[in-house]
């Protein structure tokens, strides 16, 4: 009998989190993860574990893996996590493909359906924006509303927008290689304390992305999409929903729109959130969770340790 804790909150990493050898130290203890991949590579007709364990980086880092790589991983850590623990959150999120991966732990999607969405995802995304095209670059030690204003101010006839609101005084921008630039250039004259061009071939979350979103949209009309067993806060709206149409069409427009990961972790701390478990490769959400509400308890799950560690101090 699972034990469902209101003050409690996973949260799933998305795009950047990935990692060679990722739950590796997890898949020696728990025989769970290592089924998670078989069965994603079941779907993808390719050697998923393989690409996570062996590589290259390279080919790991392309987006069509990385994001059912980044699924499997998550589902994997939370199939371990409830092996283990008779504890459930009450609520769920995810940072941008992060959502993909609390929909199948909530039950809404099926781990199947998951897999081949995020490879379709990925796919649409890359072919959308041809590479060199787009940019984006994250932006350090400004307000959000003086970097949404450079975007407005230098954007000229292209595209450049804010669409990673990540955690204080930390947003990401997107959109033609040369506005990001001009983008970039105006932060630091504004005094922004850091700005860095991201390593991603693909501007993610802008207005470039609303064809592979059209695209997308066929896809998950014909994905069955159950109410999540938790609530669920979607990035686009901070708002959890039940009905499988309104969620395809958060999905939809999620590939255009801002990640509001600020407001959504606010949002769950207002309602009274106190412990946020990240459940997922690395520690980047658990970073940027502790800025954003700085009273709370934050967790990781990502490895042997860590999932001792969250046991404990969630059984204590």
């Amino acid at each position: 009998m699972s034990k469902q804790l209101y003050n409690l909150a996973f949260v799933f990493p998305g795009q950047g989190s990935q990692s060679l050898g990722m739950v590796s130290d997890l898949a020696v203890h728990f025989k769970e993860v290592k089924h998670t991949f078989d069965r994603a590579s079941e779907v993808l007709g390719k050697d998923l574990w393989s690409i996570v364990e062996h590589g290259p980086e390279e080919l790991l880092n392309q987006t069509e893996n990385t994001q059912p790589a980044m699924l499997a991983a998550g589902v994997a850590i939370w199939e371990v996590f409830c092996k283990q623990s008779v504890i459930r959150p009450d609520w769920m999120a995810g940072h941008s493909l992060g959502e993909y991966t609390a929909l199948v732990c909530s039950g809404a999607l099926s781990f199947e359906d998951g897999i081949k969405l995020v490879t379709v995802r990925g796919r649409l995304m890359q072919e959308a924006v041809p590479v060199g095209i787009g940019a984006m670059a994250a932006i350090l030690g400004l307000e959000d509303h003086h970097v949404v204003n450079i975007c407005a101010q230098v954007a000229g006839n292209e595209v450049v927008s804010v669409v990673n609101f990540n955690t204080t005084g930390q947003v990401v921008i997107a959109g033609n290689y040369a506005a990001v630039e001009r983008a970039m250039q105006a932060a630091k004259e504004a005094g922004a304390k850091r700005v860095l061009l991201l390593p991603v071939s693909v501007p993610s979350h802008c207005v470039l992305m609303q064809d592979a979103a059209e695209k997308l949209d066929e896809y998950l009309q014909n994905t069955f999409i159950d109410m999540p067993r938790v609530t669920l806060i979607h990035n686009v709206d901070v708002a959890s929903h039940s009905a499988s149409e309104v969620i395809r069409n958060a999905l939809k427009e999620q590939l255009y729109k801002p990640v509001r990961w600020v407001d959504t972790i606010k949002f769950m701390h207002d309602q009274g959130v106190t412990r946020f478990v990240e459940c997922g490769p690395g520690k980047v959400l658990m970073g940027l969770n502790k800025r954003i509400v700085k009273d709370a308890e934050h967790f990781s799950i990502y490895d042997f340790k860590t999932l001792n560690n969250v046991l404990e101090q969630l059984n204590g």
